[in-house]
């Protein structure tokens, strides 16, 4: 009878040793599952998050690839500022596609780009004329005069569209005052022209130039206008310091007037 108590205590005991040197193992294993993990509760606010994320945090320049394109960074970037702060005063009536001109590219080069903000796609990438004033390869002189003949800078509302003696084609009220504000006064419009085309630049090295208005080629115009439509941004930038010095726009925006501009 008293050794098979004594073997019961030598069993009792063991077995709470072999217990305790298996304590460790198992807090580490319960540690390392739920280290890595996300509170189930959190994941809902955390979508939210994603979800509602400033698309510029994305770096869409270099995601898109923009810079091997063509499309210089400080356009870029001026555009993008300019197009968050219209979108938060309620301007753009289309806040998802950025369209940015680049008038520091030759004619030569696809110039004109459209961007999808909401899915960051680039939907188009080509070639865009300048005023016959501003420029033969190159656009270097801007205005906002009547008659001028020449291509103006800055941020454009798309407007409405319509077919006239360009064929169809779209508005664009100028946003900046003194600046562009006379675009639609001067008739200032996007549509499709003959002399948007690679034959010109393989001839002559250069595209031909319209009296001011960023005409595109005439096999893909009408998919361009159709999408940037009633409501949505427009930047055509140039080389000029006293553009970035007067626009109000880039200002309010918060955007740094850069020594080279």
């Amino acid at each position: 009878m008293k050794k098979l108590s004594l073997k019961k205590i030598y069993v009792f005991f063991s077995s709470m040793f072999i217990f305790a040197l298996h304590l460790p193992f198992v807090f580490a294993k319960s540690m390392s599952v739920e280290k890595p993990g996300i509170n189930p509760l959190l994941k809902p606010a955390l979508a939210k998050n994603v979800a509602t994320a400033e698309p510029g945090s994305f770096n869409i320049y270099d995601s898109l690839r923009l810079g091997t394109l063509g499309l210089a960074r400080q356009a870029f970037d001026y555009a993008f500022k300019g197009f968050t702060y219209l979108k938060s005063i309620g301007k753009i009536e289309n806040p998802y596609i950025l369209s940015i001109v680049d008038f520091t590219r030759p004619s030569s080069e696809k110039r004109l780009f459209v961007i999808d903000i909401k899915n960051m796609q680039l939907l188009f990438n080509t070639y865009v004329a300048h005023g016959a004033n501003s420029g033969k390869e190159f656009a270097r002189y801007f205005s906002n005069s009547m008659q001028s003949n020449k291509s103006s800078l800055g941020f454009f509302e798309t407007e409405n569209t319509y077919t006239g003696k360009n064929g169809y084609s779209l508005h664009l009220e100028g946003l900046e005052k003194g600046i562009n504000d006379n675009a639609y006064r001067r008739e200032i419009v996007m549509h499709g022209a003959e002399y948007v085309n690679e034959d010109m630049i393989r001839t002559k090295g250069y595209i031909g130039r319209s009296w001011g208005c960023p005409a595109i080629p005439e096999n893909v115009h009408v998919s361009i206008i159709d999408k940037i439509k009633n409501g949505s941004c427009l930047f055509i930038f140039g080389q000029d310091k006293n553009y970035v010095k007067h626009s109000r726009i880039l200002k309010e925006a918060g955007a740094p007037v850069l020594v080279n501009s």
